[in-house]
């Protein structure tokens, strides 16, 4: 049985974008990023303290950690950092782990979302030997649902009112890809 190994920190590189290792100097565009209303909406549990030194601190690690895979999305024809995709909380025994993105605004609309995702599941199958990838999403956040859909992500179960946002209770919706699933869309077996 293959070994899961976030220990690389791989450049990978689409038609539209190219995921690469995080440096510190990430942080200043990333603390524009994670302050958009959409991304807090949707990503950040109430009251969460960000500060531009706590994200130089955590984008300025990101390289080291061998228990997660933290990448920085960037639109390929200008190089602009526009998000990020995670592979995190790995079980290696049933070799699967947690997927996460998030986009900012000038990343939005264009398709970079969707191939960012596609080509960090990629990995994690075709060269991490996952056999399970698994998110988590808010129901109302019907963009995220749209790409994870597209990426072959099935829909696997709802936590009814599980988070209380804005003033009102929202769903989580339970999403996982298997590796055969990935084959049979990559056309591979």
């Amino acid at each position: 049985m293959r070994r899961v190994n976030f220990s690389e920190k791989p450049v990978l590189t689409g038609e539209k974008t190219v995921l690469r290792p995080f440096t510190e100097a990430d942080a200043d565009p990333m603390w524009e990023i994670v302050r958009d209303p959409e991304v807090v909406r949707f990503t950040f549990e109430p009251g969460t303290d960000l500060t531009l030194e706590r994200l130089r601190s955590w984008y300025g690690t990101r390289a080291e950690q061998p228990d997660r895979l933290d990448l920085a999305v960037t639109d390929r024809a200008t190089g602009e950092l526009v998000g990020e995709v995670v592979l995190y909380e790995v079980d290696p025994h049933a070799r699967s782990c947690t997927f996460r993105t998030l986009i900012g605004p000038r990343g939005r609309g264009r398709g970079l979302g969707t191939e960012a995702t596609r080509l960090i599941v990629g990995h994690g199958f075709e060269r991490l030997g996952l056999h399970r990838i698994q998110l988590e999403a808010y129901s109302h956040n019907l963009r995220a649902l749209r790409v994870y859909e597209k990426a072959g992500f099935v829909v696997e179960g709802v936590r009814r009112e599980a988070q209380f946002r804005e003033g009102v209770w929202v769903d989580e919706v339970l999403m996982a890809i298997l590796d055969h699933e990935w084959a049979a869309r990559r056309g591979t077996a």
